[in-house]
């Protein structure tokens, strides 16, 4: 196959006709990779079942071949990228060898071809090989699509049902509830079942971090995208500027989140500044103590207080 770059069939994609062929084969989606990643294969049997989560969150589907040329860096590039992401959108890799109708139906001629399923609807993202900067960059404007659209759901990683549970670790049962609301997308619910928990153990990391997102999730449900240049407009306002560090949070802008927020700190003051360290604290907590962006605006929180 050739890998001409002139592609652009924007719209919708009615895939009913893979269902059919794919009847008699019950195979499931399985993970690919590490634990942890949402990466997966996908074939014509489970292809609408992996569309089918566009509804909640992008499907970025990745078509390739062993024999076309950069294929297998396109999809590692892709694969880092959509990682990264943390469950905010997965990637489906199709092997047009093995299941040619899939490249059929989305009209893809040539590969590695990238999509992106965002809702139901087709939006292509590139053809042929590209630098990985340009993917990182693409995989972010997906994930900032999907939100400004009030997708913001999380999924769960891909590869988790495919490997063994480490010894002595299980699902912790208290956060059962949490977990499920979190699944259905009621992220309301999840922040009130992970306060449940919290009212018993106040410290608990997991506890706190789960809240912690799902309260993003919540706030971020119906965002505005154009609330950022309001926030750049307006540097002092509180509001306006919860909400641009929740909006570039979620779609991977981490270290502008915090940034925005420790420039908050530096200019307000007393309760004002008490209530903008909480938010700063409460976001640190979506990313985990190791995050490198987290070790370093701390730093600069500690700097601005003291």
């Amino acid at each position: 196959m050739s890998t001409d770059q002139n592609f652009s069939r924007p719209g919708a994609v009615d895939l009913a006709g893979l269902t059919a062929a794919a009847a008699n084969n019950t195979g499931q989606p399985t993970g690919a990779g590490a634990r942890g990643s949402y990466v997966l294969p996908v074939t014509e049997a489970d292809f609408e079942q992996v569309a089918a989560q566009s509804v909640r969150y992008p499907v970025v589907l990745v078509l390739t071949s062993t024999q076309a040329p950069g294929a297998d860096q396109v999809v590692d590039d892709l694969t880092d990228a959509v990682n990264a992401q943390e469950g905010r959108l997965i990637l489906g890799v199709v092997d047009v060898q093995s299941d040619p109708r899939i490249a059929q139906a989305l009209q893809v001629q040539a590969v590695p071809t990238a999509i992106a399923l965002i809702a139901g609807q087709m939006a292509p993202l590139f053809q042929g090989t590209v630098d990985k900067q340009r993917i990182v960059d693409l995989i972010a404007q997906v994930v900032q699509l999907a939100v400004a659209n009030g997708l913001s759901g999380r999924a769960t990683p891909v590869s988790t049902a495919s490997v063994p549970e480490a010894a002595g670790e299980q699902a912790d049962p208290r956060f059962a509830a949490a977990d499920e609301a979190l699944e259905a997308g009621d992220f309301q619910r999840a922040v009130e079942e992970f306060d449940k928990v919290l009212k018993n153990a106040p410290r608990d990391a997991q506890a706190l971090a789960g809240r912690a997102q799902a309260a993003l999730l919540a706030r971020t449900s119906e965002v505005d995208p154009g609330v950022v240049a309001k926030a750049d407009a307006a540097p002092t306002d509180i509001e306006l500027g919860f909400a641009a560090a929740d909006f570039e949070l979620v779609t991977g802008d981490v270290a502008r989140a915090f940034d925005r927020l420790l420039g908050l700190v530096r200019v307000t003051r007393d309760v004002e500044r008490d209530k903008v360290r909480e938010r700063l604290v409460e976001l640190f907590e979506t990313r985990g103590a190791a995050d490198p962006e987290v070790k370093r605006a701390r730093r600069l929180l500690s700097a601005a207080l003291f």
